[in-house]
C-alpha cells in the first residue's frame, strides 16, 4: 500500500526533492541517500527497458512490472508516471488500483492524447478537458486509500497557451486531484505564476536540457510548489559516465585512472552480496 509519508510531507509544507529512478541499480543508489521520494520516470524505465523513446509505444504491464520491483526493493515512498492512464476510463481504474497494489505512494497521469509523447518534445496533443477530469473522477474513486495521492498533469501550455494549462490545472484540482502538474512552463515567470493561480500542491518537472528553467528547491519552495521531480537526472549522468567509461577502454586497451568508477565491493553492498555470503556460511555443505 502506500507510504502515508508522502502525503504527510505534503502536508506538513516540507518540501519533497525526487531524483528520477529507471532501474533497480538507480533505484537502489537513490534510496540509500536520504530523499523523501523517488520518481520512476516513463522515459528512462522505457529507455532502459526497450531502447525506445517515450512516445507512448509501452504499456501498462511494461511500466508495472519494472515499478513494483522498485517499489519492492526501495524503503523511500515512490511517485510513479502512468502516462494518460493507459487508455480510457476503464483503463485508469484498472492502473491506479495496478499501482496502488504494488506499493507506489502516487500516480501521475496526464491529459496527452494517445499516443502521448515526452513532455519536453514537440508536437504534443491534449484532451479535452471534460475527459481528463473524467479520469481524475475514476482515479480518486478507484483508490482505496486517501494516502495514495493522484497527481494530474496538463501538457496544454506548449501547445494552448498557458492560460489555458492553468485552467485545466484548476480543474483537474476541483475534480479531486492532490497534486497539480503543469507541464513545461517556458520561464521562472510562468513557474511564478502557475503557483500564484493554482491552489492545490504543485509538482515542478525540472528536466536538465528540458523547456523549464531549472529552479532551485529554496526558490520552488518559497513559490509554493510541494514537489521537485529531476525525471532525467539519473539516464543522463549514467549515459555520460558510460560513454566515458568505454570510450576510455576503445582507446587503452584497458580501463584506467581517467575515469571514476564506482568501488566493485561496495557495489557488492549495494546489491546485498553479504546476505548471500551469511546464507553460504550458515548452510555451506560439510564433509
Amino acid at each position: 500500500m502506500a507510504d502515508p509519508a508522502l502525503k504527510q510531507a505534503l502536508a506538513d509544507r516540507d518540501f519533497i526533492l525526487a531524483p528520477g529512478v529507471y532501474d533497480l541499480i538507480s533505484a537502489l543508489i537513490a534510496d540509500r541517500m536520504g530523499f523523501k521520494a523517488l520518481y520512476v520516470t516513463g522515459y528512462g524505465t522505457i529507455a532502459s527497458y526497450l531502447g525506445i523513446p517515450d512516445a507512448g509505444i509501452a504499456t501498462y504491464r511494461d511500466m508495472l512490472e519494472r515499478i513494483a520491483q522498485i517499489v519492492k526493493m526501495t524503503k523511500t515512498p515512490v511517485i510513479a508516471d502512468a502516462d494518460t492512464g493507459y487508455g480510457g476510463l476503464l483503463n485508469v481504474r484498472h492502473t491506479v488500483r495496478g499501482y496502488e497494489e504494488a506499493g507506489v505512494s502516487a500516480i501521475q497521469i496526464e491529459d496527452q492524447e494517445f499516443p502521448k509523447k515526452c513532455g519536453h518534445t514537440p508536437g504534443r496533443r491534449v484532451v479535452p478537458m471534460d475527459d481528463m477530469v473524467r479520469k481524475i473522477e475514476v482515479a480518486v474513486d478507484s483508490r482505496k486509500s486517501d494516502d495514495f495521492l493522484i497527481i494530474a498533469r496538463t501538457d496544454a501550455r506548449t501547445g494552448l497557451g498557458l492560460e489555458e494549462a492553468i485552467r485545466r490545472g484548476k480543474a483537474y484540482a476541483e475534480a479531486g486531484a492532490d497534486i497539480i502538474f503543469v507541464e513545461s512552463p517556458e520561464s521562472a515567470e510562468e513557474v511564478r505564476q502557475i503557483s500564484q493561480e493554482i491552489d492545490r500542491p504543485l509538482l515542478a518537472n525540472m528536466v536538465n536540457g528540458g523547456r523549464t528553467p531549472l529552479l532551485p528547491a529554496d526558490e520552488l519552495t518559497a513559490l509554493g510548489y510541494g514537489i521537485a521531480i529531476y525525471p532525467a537526472l539519473g539516464f543522463l549522468a549514467h549515459g555520460h559516465a558510460v560513454r566515458h567509461a568505454y570510450q576510455d577502454l576503445l582507446d587503452h586497451g584497458v580501463t584506467t585512472d581517467a575515469v571514476p568508477l564506482y568501488p566493485f565491493k561496495d557495489f557488492n553492498t549495494l546489491l546485498g552480496f553479504e546476505d548471500v555470503w551469511a546464507f553460504e556460511r550458515k548452510f555451506a555443505e560439510r564433509d
